[in-house]
């Protein structure tokens, strides 16, 4: 056969692998998109789909059907009867009977037309809220299971390196601890319910050159195990995640989706993942197209095949046809294609798909019930993040008030979704379809929390554009207003469509179009002005917290979804309280770009430079509608390299209302053997608190969670001094600690098991 090590599964995966033929077991290798019509919902779609027909591509099986729902607006119980059909048709009239694994996209929600749609993972990363997002996941994962799904391709666990990138709104945070115990959390509950997740994008493809999409990498190998990679393991380790799909990066000069040291070395030999690895739409014919390190399609099927790519998506434009004649040619191993067999038909028994008898479809599914409104309302509302408040806010209940309600988000439904909602990555494609869904705007919102109000709304200009005359009717309307309410931002869409998303790369970080004019036109009026900001990354609007153009408060969601608008308007109104916290800074400028806040220290601010890379606003800051006191950081004066240790802090509600503070422990590592951090997270807990109410914070913090990779490329513990602090932000040092690790020098192995990585249940009490 081949020394190729082929992975353990059951006998009958073993002896139903035995039965099958060249063409029977290359047809598990591939998808087939069954809708996939002229919509560019896809990078390149439109010219790399392959021309087979159907029934020819399923006549000996089929490994996946994508995005069965999600290509096009279908009824879903309708679409649920053509689908258990098909299951049928392939379980009895293919020779092996095996059916198909279906796998959709679910980042903010099932992207099914008529499903909820859940704020991007950006505003899960502002929440802090592990367990809330593991919740949504849970429900995500029960909606597809009833129709038929199998997997899904989300999280997205690319740790934000550029806010540039288009796609940062599908992100969680620039801190990969964040990254990690969020997108774990989303992981487990997506597979309570079923569904297989699926880590996006293995691994880099956020840290891409000057923040465009499908750039160079130019991460070194440090920053590569540091930053990048950890979310992955802890998902794998601590979420036992089933799936993993390849970046479309290339990392100094290899792309991934070629690299046997990502997708065998570190994935399964050194994490021990024994899932299933699919390749990101159309990657395995970009090894030809786009990277130019394969000859032909069936050369790109092969370095991918021994890479470590299981299944080519979303359809076999390589690993079909190209694949099989270099197979019969003698150019590929039968043995490769053999090791990814046995991945999918074990991982399709794992699913039940192996017993599964699809009797009868569902007659009746609500994708959109009160559960799903309760829990995206949650949601929008712990991530929406007050930026800056001079008193103005709380609105209150404001009878009789005059209130201009301005901008191009104000009155839009599409403003509050990211770019793989379906609203916008689908429906824009199909003006004379209804959403589906009710989506209430802003503007609509705040009618219903105002009723006694008088709001009036006024577009101002477009978000894109260079259009200024709407502005000065925007200006009028807020001068005779007792309050203005300027909605700006960003329009979600892919490649060129919108101003966010993906393919949608920005040179700029000021805020689109002409809404900074609008911003200061309503300013200068000299009415009470609150700024919300709905967009998919941050942008450098630091004049909107200081100086003469500052509004009075300025909000900021992160495509809140579709209870989003009804969840601003509750905290404008003070209703509910802010308690967002930025996964990101806020940048001073795109020329300050990248920056993450944890550089070190000739990555930030010196007298040996006139440029200034400070944020406009530091990672972690968000303000409420109380005040909170830290005080009392305790911890052990030492602890072994190899041992977790115990941190507590005292917090306080020291204000006159009830709130929420998200309680953020930092630490440094004096001095090391490479240059380190001038901050990391290592610990977070959201504390809800009744005024003068206070509580002990407790956390249990594994001292691999300040692990580094050294010289030799392996990840220690180094003894020596720690310092620690509890603030309001990375910046803020509002009480600290120091702790000496002790001991000889500990490298971080596979037996460290959960210190590894982070699980979300570690211990923290209030």
């Amino acid at each position: 056969m081949s020394d190729i090590g082929l992975p353990p599964v059951s006998e009958r995966v073993r002896a139903l692998h035995a039965r099958m033929t060249l063409d029977e077991k290359l047809a598990q290798l591939v998808g087939y998109w069954v809708d996939q019509g002229d919509e560019v919902v896809a990078p390149m779609a439109g010219e790399m789909v392959t021309s087979t027909r159907y029934e020819d591509a399923v006549a000996h099986g089929i490994g996946h059907l994508t995005r069965v729902y999600g290509t096009r607006p279908v009824e879903p119980v309708e679409r649920a009867a053509w689908l258990w059909g098909e299951q049928r048709r392939l379980r009895e009239e293919t020779r092996l009977g095996i059916p198909a694994l279906v796998h959709e996209e679910c980042l903010t929600g099932l992207a099914a037309w008529k499903a909820a749609t859940f704020p991007t993972p950006l505003a899960w990363g502002a929440s802090f809220d592990p367990a809330l997002v593991e919740e949504v996941g849970r429900l995500i994962g029960g909606s597809m299971r009833e129709l038929g799904i199998h997997q899904g391709l989300a999280p997205v666990l690319d740790v934000i390196r550029d806010p540039r990138w288009g796609r940062v709104d599908e992100c969680i945070s620039e801190d990969p601890y964040v990254v990690g115990t969020i997108g774990t959390a989303y992981v487990r509950g997506l597979q309570d319910a079923g569904i297989h997740a699926t880590l996006k994008h293995f691994a880099g493809y956020s840290a891409s050159q000057a923040g465009r999409n499908h750039a160079p990498v130019h991460a070194g190998p440090r920053e590569l195990a540091d930053v990048l990679l950890p979310p992955f393991e802890m998902a794998i380790r601590d979420g036992g995640v089933r799936s993993v799909m390849n970046s479309y990066a290339e990392i100094d000069g290899v792309p991934v989706a070629a690299s046997e040291e990502l997708l065998t070395e570190v994935l399964r030999e050194r994490w021990g993942f024994d899932g299933v690895v699919v390749s990101d739409y159309f990657s395995v014919a970009f090894l030809h197209t786009m990277h130019a390190v394969a000859a032909d399609l069936g050369e790109a099927a092969a370095l991918a095949l021994a890479a470590g790519i299981d299944v080519e998506l979303p359809t076999g434009d390589a690993f079909a046809e190209p694949l099989a004649a270099a197979v019969r040619e003698g150019r590929v191993e039968e043995a490769l294609i053999d090791r990814a067999v046995l991945r999918v038909l074990a991982e399709k028994e794992e699913l039940g798909l192996l017993d599964e008898r699809f009797a009868e479809p569902p007659t009746e599914i609500d994708l959109d019930s009160p559960a799903h409104r309760e829990l995206a309302r949650r949601l929008a509302g712990e991530s929406v993040v007050l930026l800056a408040n001079d008193g103005l806010l709380p609105l209150g209940p404001r009878a009789g008030a005059r209130i201009a309600v301005v901008g191009p988000n104000a009155d839009s439904s599409e403003a509050l979704m990211g770019c793989y909602s379906f609203v916008n990555h689908v429906l824009a494609h199909h003006p004379e379809v209804p959403l589906g869904i009710e989506l209430p705007s802003l503007a609509d919102a705040l009618r219903t929390e105002l009723p006694d109000a008088a709001i009036e709304v006024v577009t101002g200009c477009d978000v894109e554009g260079a259009d200024e005359s709407g502005i000065p009717a925007a200006a009028a309307t807020a001068a005779g207003a007792d309050v203005a309410i300027v909605v700006v931002g960003d329009r979600a869409g892919l490649f060129g469509r919108g101003t966010v998303g993906e393919g949608n790369d920005v040179d700029d970080l000021e805020l689109p179009g002409v809404q900074r004019r609008l911003v200061e036109a309503v300013v200068a009026t000299g009415t009470p002005t609150v700024l919300v900001v709905l967009s998919g990354r941050p942008y450098a609007i630091g004049w909107a917290l200081d100086g003469r153009s500052a509004p009075a408060a300025v909000l900021q969601a992160f495509f809140p979804g579709e209870e989003g608008g009804a969840a601003i308007a509750e905290i404008l109104s003070g209703r509910a309280a802010p308690s967002g916290r930025l996964p990101v800074s806020l940048p001073r400028s795109a020329g300050a770009q990248p920056f993450s806040y944890l550089h070190p220290i000739l990555g930030g601010p010196s007298e040996i430079t006139s440029a200034d890379s400070t944020p406009a606003l530091p990672f972690g800051h968000g303000l409420t509608y109380t005040t909170f006191e830290r005080a009392a950081l305790r911890a052990p004066a030492e602890s072994p390299t190899g041992a977790a240790f115990t941190v507590s802090v005292e917090v306080r509600n020291t204000g006159d209302r009830a709130g929420v503070d998200v309680v953020q422990l930092y630490a440094r590592d004096v001095y090391a053997s490479v240059t380190r951090p001038v901050a990391q997270l290592v610990g977070y807990a959201r504390v809800e608190l009744e005024p003068g109410a206070g509580a002990s914070v407790e956390f249990a913090v594994p001292s691999a969670r300040l692990a580094f990779t050294d010289r030799r490329g392996v990840r220690i513990v180094e003894p020596g001094d720690i310092e620690l602090w509890v603030g309001a932000s990375c910046d803020v040092r509002e009480t600290e600690a120091t702790i000496r690790l002790t001991g000889a020098v500990h490298e971080v192995t596979a037996a460290d098991g959960r210190l590894v990585g982070v699980t979300v249940s570690d211990a923290v009490r209030a």
